[in-house]
Parts: C-alpha cells; sequence; structure tokens
C-alpha cells in the first residue's frame, strides 16, 4: 500500500515502544489521535487517519486509514504496514480487525441490480462484484460453480474500459442475462449485441462499489458483512460460506 513507508511486520516484535494511556474501549483520547494525526500528515501518500486504537502489543498503534489499517508507534515516529499474527492461536488479527472494519449491511445491498444464479438449495448467499472482462472474476466465476447450496449475486461493474461497458450492457438487455452471463464467463461465448435497447444499472453499481470501497475485482461479500477482496478458491470460498452462516446463526 504505501511501499515506501513498507517493512515486515517481524518489525512489530523489535520495536521499542513507549506506554500508551488507554481508554477502557481501546480508543485513543482525542488529544492522543489528534496529535497522532499532526505528525503522520507529513507523509503525504497517507490517507487521512480517521480513528486510533491500541493493539495487544504494548505501544503499538492500530490506525485506521480509509479501509485499511496500519500502525504505528506511541509517537507516530514509524509506520509499519503489515500482518499481525497472534502465535499462540495464529489468529491474524489484522484480516480480523479489516473484517469488522469493512463490515457491510448485507440485506440492504440492491439485489435488483445484480445478476442471480443458485446452485442447490441456494439457501447460503454471496455477492461478487465482477468485471466481464476480469480474467481473475472468470476464474473465480469456475470455482462458484464447484460450491453447493448457495446463491450468488452478481453485480457487474466496468472497470476495464469502454468494451468491459458494452459487454455489460448486453449482457444485462438479452432476456436470459444469468445465461448470458454464464456463457460469457464459463465458454467465452460473447452475448448478443442490445444495440441500447434498455437501462443496465451499470452506474448505479459503479457508484455503489464505490461507496463499498471495492478497489478491484472480483470482490466478494457475504451475509455476516465480511468480505474478501480476492479470487479464491471453491474451498477457500466454501470456509467463509460456513462462518458467516455460523455468524448470522443460519
Amino acid at each position: 500500500m504505501y511501499s515506501k513507508f513498507r517493512c515486515l511486520a517481524l518489525a512489530c516484535l523489535v520495536l521499542t515502544l513507549g506506554p500508551v494511556a488507554q481508554a477502557q474501549s481501546g480508543e485513543l483520547s482525542a488529544g492522543q489521535l489528534a496529535a497522532l494525526k499532526l505528525k503522520l500528515s507529513r507523509i503525504a501518500e497517507l490517507p487521512p487517519v480517521e480513528s486510533a486504537r491500541t493493539t495487544p502489543i504494548p505501544g503499538l498503534i492500530e490506525l485506521k486509514v480509509g479501509n485499511q489499517v496500519v500502525y504505528t508507534d506511541a509517537n507516530g515516529d514509524y509506520l509499519i504496514e503489515g500482518q499481525m499474527l497472534e502465535v499462540k492461536s495464529q489468529r491474524n488479527l489484522t484480516e480480523e480487525r479489516l473484517d469488522e472494519i469493512n463490515k457491510v449491511d448485507f440485506a440492504s445491498l440492491p439485489f435488483k441490480d445484480a445478476i442471480v444464479w443458485k446452485n442447490g438449495t441456494g439457501k447460503r448467499r454471496l455477492v461478487v462484484f465482477a468485471d466481464p472482462n476480469c480474467g481473475y472474476c472468470k476464474h473465480l466465476e469456475k470455482e462458484l460453480q464447484q460450491i453447493k447450496d448457495v446463491t450468488v449475486y452478481t453485480f457487474m461493474i466496468p472497470i476495464l474500459g469502454e468494451d468491459s461497458k458494452v459487454k455489460l450492457d448486453n449482457i444485462w438487455c438479452v432476456k436470459d442475462r444469468t445465461q448470458a452471463w454464464r456463457d460469457w464467463m464459463l465458454s467465452g461465448t460473447p452475448p448478443a449485441k442490445s444495440f441500447g435497447m434498455c437501462a443496465s444499472p451499470g452506474q448505479r453499481n459503479a457508484a455503489l462499489s464505490q461507496k463499498l470501497r471495492v478497489q478491484g475485482t472480483p470482490a466478494m461479500f457475504f451475509e455476516d458483512g465480511s468480505r474478501l477482496a480476492s479470487a479464491a478458491p471453491a474451498a477457500t470460498i466454501e470456509q467463509r460460506l460456513n462462518r458467516a452462516t455460523a455468524k448470522i446463526g443460519g
């Protein structure tokens, strides 16, 4: 992310950090936050610091910047980008925090603007943001075919140029848009030309993706509000679906 300031996560274990006064919630006081914001504002590439809180490592501070987290010391003298792992449990604390920060209200998503298909009972639900010309999205689509009892909502967004917009419109405007999508993504059969005969949700989907801070395709969202911002094998997606189901009590 900020390669100029990147260091290995191992550095977290060797930095000598001073103690930090901690509020009960783990959030820093307003004064501490303001001081860190002022000091770190020297880094032009760093998005504005939105919040700061303590971590399990004494003196190491977590900063929320946009939809990401980075770490700093109590004085704001060092900036660390990396993954924080708890050795005993092997939990990825950074990943867990990102899930929390980037959680979405799944039920409020405008599913009417998505292409929908299901396997089996369809009782588990998954949202995918994809560009019709995205190679990783095509690979993901093939992986998704292996998953049982799932309903997939695909929000098409044209991030790879004008041809993506044309394909998006053509796919949406045919009688069976789900089949057109699968024919293109799985078999490479191009959709029939629509000649602009219907209004596609491309612009609305693009606006939605920006609101949700989708920074590339594919991106997946699960019913518990968590996201996975990359393609993944079927086994990984299955695990995330099961985890989401357990969290929502399904």
